[in-house]
């Protein structure tokens, strides 16, 4: 397979990225040359909203993208491909992007250069969910939730959850977040939530929920049939634990820690209500 590189900030990590991501995946195995923080401040005269190695983490998390190299050494921002032991047969960049110095710069070095327009990113491509390939053999873990500003927190809930066996994370739909949550919510579409969330490595699938209250997730969990229903400690409630236990099914709380050496981020405090 091609090896394609890909370079930029990918600070504060948006569905956008995520699609152009998903689109250079297409072209080969996707490596990142990720900008360091003194070069986000140097370029943009700003240090940027998440530290390096959270942007790192969150991006190794997304099963489109093989491997994530934070670059030391950025001379310019079109001369960004001086990474030691990253050769690529390809740079892809979006349209936004893409500049005559790249093209050069690519063509100099015997690279493929590809342009992802803004057409090719439209819309949210969804996996279909097939309950005939659910695996027998194999535990299922489910968990759900809103994920309407994704981030860090998120990945590292499904990272914890998946270790129990397949996960299924089921998306609230839009009318009930905004039942629970309020006007206002969600920000985001549950099409462009539903393909965030599958867009991580660490979810097996993932659906939109078609109940309603706290337990909008009723129709999915007797489709499924999970082993376990794993919450955090902000979505422990009473009407979960209830359900779960007439039904024989494991209910799991996990505590609310970060990836080591990562903040701990709550989608309240990054929307900022």
């Amino acid at each position: 397979m091609s090896t394609v590189l890909v370079t930029g900030s990918f600070d504060n990590l948006r569905s956008g990225e995520v699609r152009f991501l998903e689109e250079a995946a297409k072209l080969g195995s996707v490596h990142i040359a990720l900008w360091p923080d003194d070069a986000i401040f140097a370029f943009e005269g700003k240090p940027p909203r998440f530290p390096e190695e959270e942007r790192l983490y969150l991006l190794q998390s997304l099963r489109y993208v093989e491997r994530v190299i934070l670059l030391r050494r950025i001379t310019s921002l079109d001369g960004l491909l001086e990474v030691e032991g990253a050769p690529a047969d390809a740079w892809v960049v979006n349209q936004a992007s893409d500049t005559p110095s790249k093209r050069v710069f690519a063509k100099a070095r015997g690279m493929q250069y590809h342009v992802i327009t803004d057409d090719a990113l439209m819309g949210f491509p969804a996996s279909p969910f097939d309950p005939s390939a659910l695996d027998g053999t194999r535990k299922r873990v489910m968990v759900t939730g809103c994920y309407d500003w994704f981030h860090s927190g998120h990945v590292r809930f499904f990272e914890e959850a998946s270790a129990q066996g397949d996960l299924y994370v089921v998306v609230g739909h839009d009318a009930n977040v905004r039942l629970l949550k309020g006007q206002g919510h969600p920000l985001q579409s549950q099409a462009e939530r539903l393909y965030m969330v599958q867009a991580v490595r660490y979810v097996s699938q993932a659906l939109i929920s078609t109940g309603h209250g706290w337990m909008d997730a009723e129709p999915e969990i007797t489709l499924l049939k999970p082993h376990f229903y794993v919450v955090n400690e902000d979505g422990d409630k009473p009407e979960k634990r209830a359900f779960c236990a007439g039904r024989g099914i494991e209910y799991v709380v996990l505590k609310r820690i970060p990836k080591a050496g990562l903040p701990r981020r709550e989608s309240r405090e990054l929307r900022g209500y």
